[in-house]
């Protein structure tokens, strides 16, 4: 049976943007990793493995439910 998952959207705002998936299921666990640099666009897909997306460093992220710019850790 086919389901259609969201995507979201992220570009890297500075260089060293960290996404990470975090797996659905009884214990949440990172299972992928990729670093952005300035300017570099990544097309993310939550999927039956995925639940969560963890975006770490300063990035615009667009969902369908809208747009939100993440911070630098200050």
């Amino acid at each position: 049976m086919y389901q259609q998952n969201d995507y979201i959207v992220i570009k890297a705002l500075e260089d060293g943007v960290n996404v990470i998936g975090l797996t659905r299921g009884a214990d949440t666990r990172f299972h992928h990793s990729e670093k952005l640099d300035n300017g570099e666009v990544l097309i993310a897909q939550f999927t039956e493995h995925t639940s969560a997306i963890k975006v770490r460093g300063k990035a615009v992220i667009q969902t369908r439910h809208g747009e939100i710019t993440s911070e630098t850790k200050k």
